[in-house]
């Protein structure tokens, strides 16, 4: 398995709640939540980048996520 970076994260209760809430309803820890949640995001911005790049003709270097 990868080696995972370890990082602080300060966010609101109420945000931290709802957040622990959606990871119980889909059977995942907080950490996995967040996780998921910021993959997709990542994933998505990365198609809409693409997107962006074939409307304008330009290239993105590409990174490695």
């Amino acid at each position: 398995m990868k080696e995972r970076k370890a990082f602080l994260l300060r966010i609101d209760p109420a945000l931290h709640e709802a957040l622990e809430g959606w990871a119980q309803q889909e059977l995942r820890s907080l950490n996995g939540q967040i996780e998921f949640i910021l993959k997709e995001a990542v994933s998505r911005r990365g198609k809409s980048a693409q997107e962006d790049d074939r409307r304008t003709n330009k290239r993105r270097p590409r990174t490695e996520v």
